[in-house]
């Protein structure tokens, strides 16, 4: 299998794990990853569906199949915490634009959790911009057609 395929599903699992694990806990053991912490705009740093909880599956369910691909366990973690960090990135933004929890905003929910990821392996893998190019277009092409997929199948909480 190609690399890039590989670390679109790598990238995807990073991504999905907390939303999985949302559904099979609801709110237990969801301690916000931000601490619940208020800016002084009145905002929360990051809100609070970003959890400590979905952090740990991330890394754990990408390190575990990384193998599989033929990625090393520790770059398949790598992947999963960047593309935490890139998440969370992208709601300290939306949160500084005072758009709601969970709002909808196209390329900024996919790009950094995308991107970050493929940044940090691409010496380790060799990457070429161009594989990390068609891998982030993928993925937020991917993203774009399977979330209103995942929300009918009630996988997530919403269509976006």
């Amino acid at each position: 299998m190609p690399i890039e395929l590989n670390l679109l599903l790598l990238t995807t699992v990073a991504n999905g794990a907390p939303a999985i694990v949302r559904n099979f806990f609801g709110r237990q053991f969801a301690f916000p990853l931000d601490g619940g912490i208020r800016l002084k705009d009145g905002q929360p740093l990051f809100g609070s569906s970003k959890t400590l909880r979905g952090l740990a599956a991330s890394v754990i369910a990408t390190a575990a199949l990384a193998p599989l691909l033929g990625v090393p366990w520790k770059l398949g973690a790598l992947i999963a915490l960047c593309a935490m960090v890139g998440d969370a990135m992208s709601s300290f933004i939306k949160r500084r634009l005072r758009m709601p929890p969970k709002g909808h905003a196209p390329v900024l929910d996919q790009v950094p959790e995308s991107l970050l990821p493929l940044l940090a392996v691409q010496p380790a893998l060799g990457l070429s911009w161009s594989s990390i190019i068609i891998v982030v277009s993928a993925f937020v092409a991917v993203h774009l057609i399977l979330s209103p997929l995942l929300f009918r199948l009630h996988i997530r909480d919403r269509p976006y």
